[in-house]
């Protein structure tokens, strides 16, 4: 059997396995897993098949673990658990050999993020120099590029700096920021904030001409003349009544103080989101990259995507995680 089992058990199945016992749907555990659909339930069907049982109920839904399956779980944990442990173990022992580590991140993180991966990354460090500076994307895509820092944190830009490797991180929906109780719910277009001028960030931040190119892509002029470089000084605006702009829920967490002045809503237009990703030469050490994307991944799940979610139900499923898989060329 046991021979049998090393030539038809895969890892991927035990993951399948394991995520569809949380989840109950084949679906969201593809998603979880970055797989298709066709392709979780293929991993669970071989593993099924290597092992002679059905280990789900495939009648019901949710999907539930049959006696059988409840049985193998634990055991499919633990394995999990154990080569999780000893990968991280390894990729630790990657770390220590660092003598020093220069991190970029942006500055939409500077409230809680950037301190919380700052305390971690100098308890898995002891021996190394970290050098962290907060910075806007584009400059902070320039400095990897340039090898001026190690690794960066940053938005995705639309052309890649030559020899760039990029992880994506975080999806980042843009939302509609209007002054509180300018309107009296979602608006259905832009029509319905009037002449309220339209607030915008710069067109040298990536953020900027993101927004400007999906407008022109949809020919939408909304009419407004200020331009800010500042995420506080655009939501500081829009509290006092100055304006509405598009802006993302990373940038509302962040600008707190204005929280009791602002509404946010879905875009009354076709939606689009920006990704937020770890960057690095495509000679650095990928189980570096790894352990720190992991443990950043961690701290954007406690502190952005659950706080986002709890505070605008809407976003579910839109401020969330993104798979590990590197984005296609």
């Amino acid at each position: 059997m046991t021979e049998s089992i090393s030539k038809v058990i895969t890892l991927r199945g035990l993951e399948v396995f394991d995520e569809l016992a949380r989840t109950g749907s084949l679906q969201e555990t593809a998603r979880k897993l970055g797989l298709s659909p066709p392709a979780a339930s293929q991993q669970l069907r071989n593993l099924e098949a290597a092992l002679g049982v059905d280990l789900v109920d495939h009648a019901r839904r949710p999907l539930e673990p049959t006696r059988a399956g409840r049985a193998y779980l634990s055991h499919a944990r633990a394995a999990l658990a154990h080569l999780r442990q000893g990968a991280a173990e390894l990729s630790l022992m990657d770390l220590r050999r660092l003598r020093s580590l220069r991190l970029g991140i942006i500055d939409d993180f500077d409230g809680e993020v950037t301190p919380k991966l700052a305390v971690a990354l100098a308890a898995m460090l002891t021996p190394c120099d970290l050098s962290l500076r907060t910075a806007l994307s584009h400059t902070i895509l320039a400095d990897v590029a340039e090898r001026r820092i190690d690794l960066g944190v940053a938005a995705r830009a639309h052309d890649l700096p030559e020899g760039v490797v990029e992880t994506p991180l975080l999806r980042d929906p843009f939302v509609l920021a209007v002054p509180h109780g300018r309107l009296p719910g979602p608006p259905d277009s832009i029509a319905a904030l009037g002449s309220l001028p339209f607030l915008r960030y710069e067109k040298s931040q990536i953020i900027g001409r993101q927004i400007a190119t999906h407008l022109a892509r949809l020919k939408l002029a909304p009419q407004g003349r200020i331009e800010l470089d500042s995420n506080q000084a655009l939501f500081g605006l829009v509290a006092n009544g100055a304006g509405w702009a598009i802006t993302t829920p990373l940038g509302y967490l962040r600008a707190r103080r204005f929280h009791g002045q602002v509404d946010l809503y879905p875009l009354p237009f076709a939606g689009f989101s920006r990704v937020i990703s770890l960057f690095h030469k495509s000679d650095w050490t990928d189980e570096v990259s790894g352990v720190i994307g992991g443990t950043l991944r961690g701290i954007l799940r406690r502190q952005v995507v659950e706080p986002g979610v709890s505070a605008l139900p809407w976003l579910e499923g839109g401020l969330a995680l993104l798979p590990t898989e590197p984005a296609p060329d």
